[in-house]
């Protein structure tokens, strides 16, 4: 389903996402052994092993849970749930972040040949560091959000038509920080034993963005000499049947 070419009047916002509630704490307790680190040459990400990969909160296929529901507007189904997707992965980077700094990032790595460029206002491309370039996202994020002619909250006004083409964009940016984070964080996301957590997060976006077409395959998967890690982790749960193919 897309919701391209919709435009109708918004109705008050409520919170759809199941994974959505507190951010993970954390705690004093690690896991049984110290990872590799992340791109180390001829190791498996820790993302794709058994058991983490299977690790949800969720079980079953989460097309039921992305599907609009009878009687809700689909501009606002869409910008409810990418209110949501934003939220939540800000919670959890925001829990990880003392550990993505310029000097453990100083790219914004996705995989061991993969690092993702911003392009400023006119075009121009800059390598920054992981926390400055995730720091950019949320910031051009929340400034839309924060925007009533993109994201309107009363019922008199309508959704702006450049609006799918804006949450294509923010949808793409939120891809790349998950992509990051699995890449990069993935340890601290098992020391806080929040992999279940994470995982659901994750594949719900990814259902998501496939029901409204929002994710381009490219983006997901990379180039074939630079490709996304989390492509594999997206494969996987196709396999499994956590998401449709």
């Amino acid at each position: 389903m897309s919701f391209f070419g919709r435009n109708r009047a918004p109705r008050a916002r409520r919170s759809p996402t199941p994974s959505g509630g507190t951010a993970p704490r954390k705690d004093s307790s690690g896991p049984p052994s110290r990872p590799p680190s992340p791109g180390s040459p001829g190791t498996k990400p820790l993302y794709l092993c058994s058991p983490f990969a299977d690790a949800a909160l969720v079980k079953g296929n989460f097309k039921t849970i992305v599907m609009l529901p009878k009687y809700t507007d689909i501009m606002e189904w869409v910008a409810v749930n990418m209110f949501d997707f934003y939220t939540n992965l800000n919670e959890f980077y925001g829990v990880i972040a003392e550990t993505c700094t310029q000097h453990t990032c100083p790219t914004m790595s996705a995989g061991p040949s993969l690092n993702y460029v911003w392009t400023h206002q006119g075009g121009k491309q800059a390598t920054l560091p992981a926390p400055t370039y995730i720091d950019y996202v949320t910031t051009s994020i929340q400034n839309l959000i924060d925007d009533e002619n993109i994201f309107p909250t009363k019922s008199n006004q309508t959704f702006h038509p450049s609006f799918p083409a804006t949450i294509r964009t923010v949808y793409r940016q939120l891809l790349r920080v998950f992509a990051h984070i699995y890449h990069a964080h993935y340890q601290q996301i098992l020391h806080l034993r929040s992999e279940p957590h994470f995982n659901s997060l994750f594949a719900h976006f990814l259902a998501f963005g496939r029901e409204y077409k929002l994710l381009e395959v490219q983006d997901i998967k990379g180039e074939p000499n630079a490709p996304v890690g989390v492509g594999l982790l997206w494969e996987r749960w196709k396999e499994t049947g956590i998401l449709e193919s």
